[in-house]
């Protein structure tokens, strides 16, 4: 995904001041080999999701509100200011080293498409033991919830599902179990580490993964990043909020547009566009001359 970013001074100065607090280069973090680890996953998908929203805003585009799913969050309060670039990158290497040390292997997450938050959960506390621990993490439409925890229960979970109708139901390919309580000693670790940093009121209106609100202080700021790790992510919810204050463009940065996806699929009334390498010249064209 960094190697694909447009080749913008923005860009480069992102890359680089990352590089230079994190002590190597950080385009080495984008190949496959190296993208099999979480840490350097995340700190691609900041780098990525920063750079994106700057060169967005160097192009006087201004948003009313911005939100990430899990990471995503990072950068989010990078772009709304809340939170230095620098202090952001060693938060999300400290939280992904921490994520991938406590897990290394049996736990992850996986994906249900056809059965609502209710139906979800109860399948999830009936197979839940302290051996075989299961959780709901991320929903992110109605009927779109991840599960986190060992992988030998989000199994059975996925069977029970498939049963019930679910339309898909399958592990992904991630190998910690985020987004429950499994890394609550993460977020605690998190809490420390903001107390030993600065974090501002945010100048733009920034959307919390934990409980979904619109967040304006600094210490909403705070206790979004550090809990996220430990909590479900209410993206639906999340987007349902922006909508509702007054958002009907959003804008997804890269990689990929699952998110597109799921607010097209989510709400009416509204337009989403993944800001894509090949693509972000013509959004912006496309935005100055009020097309979209």
């Amino acid at each position: 995904m960094l190697h694909e970013l447009p080749d913008h001074p923005t860009t480069k100065a992102v890359l680089s001041e990352m590089s230079e607090v994190l002590g190597y280069e950080v385009r080495e973090l984008d190949s496959e080999t190296a993208l099999r680890s979480s840490v350097s996953t995340q700190l691609a998908l900041l780098a990525s999701g920063v750079a994106s929203a700057r060169i967005l805003m160097d192009n006087d585009l201004e948003f009313t509100a911005v939100a990430g799913l899990s990471v995503g969050a990072y950068a989010a309060a990078v772009a709304a200011e809340a939170v230095s670039l620098a202090d952001a990158t060693r938060l999300v290497r400290s939280r992904a080293d921490q994520m991938e040390r406590m897990y290394p292997t049996g736990y992850g997450l996986a994906a249900l498409v056809g059965l609502n938050e209710r139906q979800v959960t109860k399948l999830v506390e009936g197979v839940y033991s302290d051996a075989e621990p299961v959780f709901v993490a991320n929903i992110n439409a109605p009927v779109q919830i991840v599960i986190a925890g060992s992988i030998s229960a989000m199994k059975k979970v996925l069977l029970l599902a498939t049963s019930q109708g679910a339309r898909k139901a399958e592990l992904l390919d991630v190998r910690v179990p985020s987004h429950c309580p499994l890394l609550e000693p993460v977020a605690r670790s998190l809490r420390i580490q903001m107390e030993a940093i600065r974090v501002s009121a945010p100048k733009i209106v920034y959307i919390a993964n934990v409980n979904a609100r619109a967040i304006r202080s600094a210490e909403g700021i705070k206790r979004d990043l550090a809990d996220n790790i430990a909590h479900g992510v209410r993206w639906y919810d999340a987007t349902t909020v922006a909508h509702e204050l007054g958002c009907t463009l959003f804008l997804e940065v890269p990689p990929g547009h699952v998110l597109t996806d799921l607010v097209l699929d989510s709400l009416q009334d509204v337009q989403a566009y993944p800001v894509t390498p090949e693509r972000i010249e013509r959004v912006l064209r496309s935005l100055s001359r009020k097309e979209m």
